[in-house]
């Protein structure tokens, strides 16, 4: 698989780096308008985990285009990965499609369900695959408790907390920024609504209180009304004090055995309260051994090989679809309905 990244900025560089790291995927064009990272000088690219970026010394065989149209049009290009600011999305994404390129576009797919029905309209009369670069389902600790619910490997799934908590970020223009992020009630929380639609399906119902800046969702603590279903709560926002920057984690309680799992950023280090312990109904403690690599990029490696799998087999996967994509979204527009009136929301 050929991939042609469109966006430089962190998770951009994520992408190639990853992509460098795969048998069989290559990172074989980037697109950006900044002059000094067409060159190399990928130094000014910083992110909330992982390395800053540097001066690639050896970019042979990578094309690195000025103008993402002609990426585009570049016909050794298999998938185009879209990796630009949000409101971009769409409109990049429709034309990469038009073109006949299959598309993997970066969360959130868009922030009006509106918008993310055109794209997916769009693939279909183009007849390609659009996949959602959601990477929550390919961290090793999620995609381990995905596998759980979904094999029942421990009985049926009877309830489940998750949390996903941050600080708000410094290098944003808060609050003046929250409109192009959809506010972290879609930014953040998306990836929680996400796993859920794509391990769980959609609830009946949803009831959210929290905290909204302007039209926006900065906090939300919901339950998902499963009918015969497990009882699943989310707490999830930018509420954080700066010495905790981010945190995640959930509780899951099956019919043989509980599961749990909390990390995050507690003053700069990160901190892991609880590895992925499987605490079985037999008294037995036990921390699996996970899927996946330990580098800092290997999730999105993963994510990567999925979408790889995509293209050689036309068997589209649960964490990329788009449908399941949209469908998160949703939820996150419920739950600020929710939030505002005070009423439980039917989906």
């Amino acid at each position: 698989m050929n991939i042609g990244i469109i966006g430089l900025g962190f998770m951009g560089m994520t992408h190639f780096t990853a992509a460098q790291s795969l048998r069989g995927v290559t990172p074989l064009a980037f697109a950006t308008r900044n002059p000094k990272k067409l060159k190399g000088d990928w130094s000014s690219i910083q992110g909330n985990f992982g390395p800053r970026g540097d001066k690639q010394t050896d970019l042979t065989g990578v094309t690195p285009y000025a103008d993402y149209k002609d990426l585009i049009a570049d016909p050794n290009i298999d998938l185009v990965d879209i990796c630009l600011p949000i409101e971009q999305h769409e409109q990049v994404t429709i034309e990469a499609l038009q073109a006949g390129k299959h598309v993997l576009v970066e969360k959130p797919v868009a922030l009006e369900l509106a918008a993310a029905n055109r794209m997916k309209k769009a693939a279909e009369k183009a007849g390609k695959h659009l996949m959602v670069g959601q990477s929550l389902c390919f961290f090793p600790e999620f995609r381990f408790l995905a596998e759980c619910i979904q094999q029942e490997k421990y009985g049926k799934l009877v309830a489940l907390n998750v949390r996903r908590m941050i600080s708000p970020p410094k290098w944003l223009n808060l609050p003046d920024d929250l409109a192009a992020l959809g506010g972290f009630g879609i930014d953040l929380h998306i990836h929680d609504n996400h796993f859920l639609a794509a391990t769980l399906g959609m609830p009946e119902k949803v009831f959210a209180v929290g905290q909204m800046i302007g039209e926006h969702v900065n906090h939300t603590q919901t339950n998902y009304v499963y009918p015969n279903g497990p009882a699943v709560t989310c707490v999830s926002g930018a509420i954080a004090t700066s010495a905790l920057e981010f945190a995640h984690g959930y509780q899951a309680y099956f019919e043989e055995a509980t599961i749990e799992f909390d990390a995050g950023t507690y003053g700069k280090e990160w901190v892991v309260n609880r590895p992925l312990t499987v605490l079985a109904k037999s008294g037995r403690v036990q921390t699996p051994r996970l899927k996946g690599g330990s580098e800092w990029f290997s999730a999105f490696a993963e994510e990567l090989k999925a979408a790889a799998h995509v293209l050689k087999n036309n068997e589209m996967s649960p964490f990329l679809s788009v449908d399941n994509a949209t469908a998160g979204l949703k939820l996150c527009h419920l739950e600020a309905k929710s939030i505002q009136t005070g009423k439980l929301v039917k989906v």
